[in-house]
């Protein structure tokens, strides 16, 4: 009993220090419209500060994916910490452009290393039989974390002093904390390897997994690139077309669709993969729905429903993805598959948001918004109309 007790609090300690890493990726999301009054630059240069994040998580995904079943999971989560403080480090001394560039790419470093190894290292701190309840730490650690960064960021830039620098000296001292947590915890992997070992992972992609992993790559796909878009420029929606700006409201509204897709990964365990999946496509459907309403009539309500609807169903088609994927993969390749998911989940995050921030330069935001909307609708309902003829087979 003791030792179920001393499980589940080293469990949910890591899901803590997962969480503060999380956090610190979101961090800068409503404090854009400060920096581009800061430094005078363009919706289009947010939108590629905001991708270059998702390029640093791809390349550590595709060099060092598999680095932690290696040298050990506390070894990678420290170098993780290591780039998050960079990161903070990067924001505090921001005095140009090439700062926020610097500190968005260690930021993606810092969520690659802990992606997989934090996960791993979750489920695997938990006592026997606690699989379940050690997945809902690790989905809550990391979507709980990402939807606390704005939260956190909107609320101390609305109501304290130094809005640029105080939620990053914030973020700062928890990862110090975080670190002195994951130093206290035990290591999982029981026969490290040296660092030499650790190779590139090429995307892998087995015969018999193709026609699971297409319809679930797309889901991926769209459900990243609305959070990449909603994120990366929704603050500046709310600011210019229906005069909020209130960082607090802007962090709060991004949050949202956070912590809706948390709770969207929670039902997929009771509504099954082979329905999540279809269920997960309309909910984003209904979210991009939404999300063009709120942009063609400026309504705050709209975009609101928007964050509820479409990240319940980013959370309800990537769970279910996820689990499709690896459901279908060959145990020696699984690990391959999942890495080659998250990539095209992450390319998500990066292309779409650099073709709005193109796009508005020519036809403004909101035009730009609903092409956006128009591309992944047309992306979306394609995959779900794949998965209604052919249903994924797979349980969870």
């Amino acid at each position: 009993m003791d030792g179920d007790h001393r499980g589940w609090r080293e469990c949910w300690l890591s899901g803590a220090v997962f969480a503060v890493c999380m956090a610190g990726t979101t961090l800068p999301t409503p404090l854009y419209p400060l920096y581009q009054e800061k430094f005078g630059f363009s919706e289009l240069t947010v939108t590629i500060v905001y991708a270059v994040y998702a390029f640093g998580v791809i390349g550590v995904l595709l060099l060092v994916g598999n680095a932690s079943d290696a040298v050990g999971r506390r070894a990678v989560l420290m170098w993780g910490l290591g780039c998050a403080a960079a990161s903070a480090v990067c924001f505090l001394c921001a005095t140009g452009l090439g700062w926020l560039y610097a500190g968005r790419l260690l930021s993606g470093l810092s969520a690659g290393l802990f992606t997989g190894a934090a996960t791993a290292y979750v489920m695997e701190l938990a006592p026997h039989g606690g699989a379940s309840r050690a997945t809902f730490v690790a989905t809550a650690a990391n979507m709980g974390g990402l939807g606390c960064g704005p939260l956190l960021a909107g609320v101390l830039a609305q109501y304290a002093a130094w809005p640029l620098y105080l939620p990053f000296a914030v973020h700062l001292a928890l990862v110090a904390l975080s670190a002195a947590v994951l130093l206290r915890l035990p290591e999982t992997v029981r026969e490290r390897l040296p660092l030499s070992t650790v190779r590139p992972q090429r995307p892998a992609l087995p015969a018999g997994v193709r026609a699971v992993f297409g319809p679930a790559a797309i889901a991926s796909f769209v459900g990243f690139a609305l959070f990449g878009v909603f994120t990366s420029v929704s603050p500046a929606f709310l600011a210019e077309s229906l005069d909020v700006t209130n960082h607090a409201v802007s962090g709060l509204v991004v949050a949202l669709a956070f912590f809706a897709s948390t709770a969207g990964q929670l039902v997929v365990g009771r509504v099954g993969v082979s329905r999540s999946l279809p269920l997960g496509c309309a909910g984003l459907l209904a979210g991009l729905a939404l999300l063009a309403g709120a942009l063609h009539w400026d309504l705050m309500s709209l975009l609101v429903l928007s964050a509820l609807v479409g990240g319940g169903g980013q959370g309800l088609a990537f769970r279910g993805a996820l689990a499709s994927v690896a459901e279908a993969s060959p145990a020696e390749r699984r690990a391959a598959v999942i890495s080659t998911l998250f990539v095209v989940a992450y390319a998500g995050i990066s292309v779409p948001v650099i073709g709005v921030g193109v796009l508005t330069q020519s036809i403004g935001l909101e035009d730009a918004g609903l092409v956006f909307i128009a591309c992944m609708a047309v992306l979306v309902s394609g995959a779900a109309a794949y998965l209604l003829r052919r249903p994924v087979p797979a349980r969870i």
